[in-house]
């Protein structure tokens, strides 16, 4: 069986070239187009495609929001946005609403089939500058999260991550319990931290602790 795809675009144009172009893949069958996110979610009950190549910027209804309502109604349906946009604000708008891959428009032919296929057989894909711009992104935020932090703070927090207890803290620092409570509250504060997973994660990620 072929995986069936549902292109969604608000250009005839480009809808018409590139259903033309999958036409040559063997394992791939476009079964419907959309010019705007209110059709894709019409069409998406009728046509019951596998994946949606979403456009971002369409009228009525824009990639971001239909891909979160297609998650909510049919959460086996897979997204691969498909957008001339390559700004964080889109990649991460789309990955947020449930995407499963992100590519950009002026993609090779080789590389879009092989997006299909992969998030077919349920693998997220994103090509190469996506990726490039999650990962800045991702260490840009661990950064600037650190410079929150006091410094007595930042010894508080290795010493946590390290598995020291409050009494220990308060010993190795000569400060107070309560001062030491203190500390590890607005490190949670200040960095979001609900639980202890999250502050030992973010510091072997930031390096401030080592296996």
């Amino acid at each position: 069986m072929p995986i069936k795809v549902l292109i969604a675009d608000d250009h005839q144009l480009f809808r018409e070239g590139l259903t033309n172009l999958l036409a040559d893949a063997a394992d791939i069958e476009v079964i419907a187009q959309a010019e705007n996110g209110q059709e894709v979610l019409e069409k998406v009950r009728f046509s019951k495609p596998d994946i949606v190549l979403m456009d971002i910027g369409m009228p009525i209804l824009n990639g971001i929001d239909t891909t979160m309502a297609l998650c909510k109604e049919f959460p086996d349906i897979k997204t691969i946005a498909l957008s001339m946009h390559d700004e964080k604000t889109y990649i991460k708008g789309m990955l947020e609403a449930g995407a499963w891959g992100y590519l950009l428009k002026n993609c090779a032919y080789d590389q879009l089939v092989n997006a299909i296929i992969q998030v077919y057989n349920g693998e997220k894909y994103l090509d190469t500058h996506a990726t490039r711009v999650i990962i800045q992104d991702y260490l840009k935020n661990d950064s600037q999260g650190m410079k929150q932090l006091s410094e007595r703070e930042s010894e508080v927090l290795k010493l946590l991550a390290e598995g020291r207890s409050i009494r220990e803290i308060s010993e190795t620092l000569f400060i107070s319990i309560k001062t030491v409570g203190s500390h590890k509250q607005n490190i949670f504060d200040k960095l979001e931290f609900e639980n202890m997973a999250q502050l030992i994660k973010f510091a072997l990620k930031n390096g401030i602790v080592s296996l």
